[in-house]
């Protein structure tokens, strides 16, 4: 039997940590492997922010035609080439995709190993290759960056339908006549707004009463707002029963506060969050511990409860964004290779969800605030104060600001707006310098644009 090939790292999964992670080991002379059952890049890559973002943006060009007559443009009908809006889709991926592999493939002290990697004992695994065989390798450093998949909830008839996940919806190569989705998290939201503007009608079930339940109230209560203007129905407090087919459609049984009905569609949309990779690895074989979801708990510097394992973005159940997989990636390089003391606490959480309006939030809500018995003063304002979304005609949503009540430090923001993200970065980037509001309260902003609503806004504070 051939010896296992000895690494000084091994890393398992190419996403946003685990590929520039390994890079930094190659660059360091450190003779790597890193294992890709896949595509390179990981579920942000493939089938996550870079084909749905880009898929969105394709949605947004579709509802700003239609809208075309608002600001005096007059087009003619608005149709759908869905084969095109996939094949855009498909090229950026495979652009990203195959830039990375050759970001991994220009290091010589690097091995990159296509096929699906399990553990064999604490320190080895077995690879079984895609082109065929397998390959054993081991070493006492190895690092799970595996990632998570579309989790499907066990209702009665569901493996009997043609059902999507939040994958195999971008492979359409047609607009659904009839899209139901199941689940109102922020996936749900975004393809259920997505595809009610290519021109399916659209219908998403949730269980709960309000959408963003983690958000403060009002944010959820626009974001209803804002899809019933858009002509999605919204079934709130409405629980799943049973699905089956009936010919070509997916009826759907439901049950609500009036009692049971049906929802008939074309296609059915199962978003109802995500599972842990970490079935796939054979963790029976090491001492690496899973919680209660199949996640891997780690301590705030990324390690397992083995010794020589770490593990870092979606597959440690902490937030499951790129920019946190990256943040991950940066303690361990911090940490392994510069003798740093890095570790995850206290770190900054940013989010955006790109509905169209974009909900972007940093820090504290105040619900958060007063939950922990933080003193707090509040600003808040709708984007029709905006003067810059005035002229651009984009006035949905509100902006708010928390602020600690015994000093001007921002402890937090959420802005649900046009270009929501990117103004909450703005904010962002004043809480990470310990900027007090009042510097943005009486910043000199160029006019016009959406930075200078930052002086109504905190002047709401006064």
């Amino acid at each position: 039997m051939t010896e296992p090939e000895k690494y000084d790292a091994i890393v398992i999964g190419t996403g946003q940590g685990g590929k520039p992670l390994a890079g930094e080991f190659a660059k360091a002379n450190w003779k790597t492997a890193i294992v890709e059952a896949d595509q390179v890049g990981g579920s942000c890559v493939i089938a996550g922010c870079t084909p749905t973002k880009t898929m969105v943006a394709s949605a947004r060009v579709a509802h700003l035609a239609r809208r075309g007559a608002d600001y005096g443009v007059n087009v003619g009908e608005i149709w759908i080439d869905q084969k095109v809006v996939r094949e855009r889709k498909r090229a950026i991926v495979d652009m990203f995709s195959n830039g990375s592999r050759r970001g991994l493939e220009k290091w010589e002290t690097m091995d990159l190993i296509m096929g699906e990697a399990r553990f064999t004992g604490p320190k080895e695994i077995t690879v079984a290759l895609n082109d065929g065989g397998q390959k054993v390798i081991t070493s006492d450093k190895i690092f799970l960056n595996v990632g998570a998949r579309p989790s499907i909830p066990p209702i009665t008839g569901l493996d009997g339908v043609a059902f999507l996940d939040s994958t195999s919806i971008m492979e359409l190569d047609e607009v659904p006549r009839h899209l139901v989705v199941m689940g109102g998290g922020y996936i749900g939201l975004e393809f259920g707004q997505m595809f009610r503007r290519f021109g399916a009608e659209v219908t998403i079930i949730d269980f709960l009463d309000n959408l963003l339940p983690r958000e403060d109230p009002e944010f959820g209560e626009a974001v209803v707002a804002i899809l019933n203007e858009d002509g999605i129905d919204l079934r709130l407090g409405t629980t799943v029963n049973e699905v089956t087919e009936a010919g070509n459609d997916i009826v759907v049984n439901v049950s609500d506060s009036s009692g049971e009905s049906t929802i008939t569609g074309s296609h059915l949309l199962v978003a109802a969050g995500r599972r842990s990779n970490a079935d796939r690895l054979n963790l029976a074989a090491t001492s690496v511990s899973t919680d209660a979801r199949g996640f891997i708990p780690v301590n705030n510097k990324l390690e397992t409860s083995q010794d020589g394992v770490w593990a870092l973005g979606d597959v440690t159940g902490g937030p499951a964004f790129t920019h946190i997989s990256y943040d991950d990636y940066r303690i361990l390089a911090e940490n392994l290779l510069r003798g740093g003391d890095c570790t995850t606490d206290g770190r900054d959480v940013p989010y955006v969800a790109y509905m169209d309006p974009q909900y972007g939030r940093v820090g504290l809500s105040e619900k958060e605030a007063r939950e922990k018995g933080i003193e707090v003063r509040i600003a808040a304002m709708p984007m029709t104060h905006v003067a810059r979304a005035l002229e651009v005609d984009e006035t949905r949503g509100l902006m708010k600001v928390v602020v600690a009540a015994d000093s001007d430090q921002i402890l937090g923001c959420a802005v649900l707006g046009i270009e929501g993200g990117e103004m909450m970065s703005m904010i962002q980037i004043a809480m990470m310098g310990d900027t007090p509001y009042t510097k943005l309260r009486h910043g000199i902003f160029a006019h016009p644009t959406f930075a200078e609503a930052f002086n109504n806004l905190f002047a709401k504070l006064e």
